[in-house]
């Protein structure tokens, strides 16, 4: 069966693509107004040679001209113990995180993330209602040990331990 462009609910799109299980990361950058963050599930690896990154951000996002205007980012991934932070950078503060980042590379970093990438802005590409920011990876750096958030049909998780 064939359905048209038209025919797909953004809705069920989204309750369909829900279903694939994603890390959940905070991407942060500095401009002269101070430090901004806002909760991206859509990160991906683009490329090793040269080292690039991805993220997509919704055209409307208050963060994407601070992107834009910075030409740097970081990619904080969260580990499982970091639900608080990712409901906090989506919108839901949480005054507990009054003070989340610590100065690393010029950027604002989140502690204790389980891996964090630093990137310039490589290019911006507009895709819909959304638009794709390639980052040329800078630096990195993760924690060995560290368990990531996982974010699968509107909940937050975690990987199940592994019998032994």
């Amino acid at each position: 069966m064939t359905i048209a462009v038209r025919d797909i609910d953004p809705r069920a799109l989204r309750e369909c693509c829900g279903r694939f299980a994603t890390g959940v990361t905070v991407v942060t950058t500095r401009t002269a107004a101070g430090d901004h963050g806002m909760t991206i599930s859509a990160f991906m690896s683009v490329s090793l040679t040269p080292p690039l990154v991805c993220i997509s951000v919704g055209r409307g996002a208050r963060l994407l001209p601070k992107l834009r205007g910075s030409g740097r980012f970081a990619i904080n991934i969260l580990s499982e113990d970091m639900r608080a932070h990712a409901l906090h950078f989506a919108g839901r503060p949480e005054a507990a995180l009054n003070d989340p980042f610590e100065d690393r590379h010029g950027l604002p970093i989140l502690r204790d993330a389980a891996a964090v990438l630093v990137a310039d802005v490589a290019r911006t590409v507009e895709a819909g209602d959304h638009v794709l920011v390639l980052g040329a990876v800078r630096h990195l750096e993760h924690r060995p040990g560290a368990r990531p958030l996982l974010h699968h049909a509107g909940q937050f998780g975690g990987i199940a331990a592994q019998a032994r």
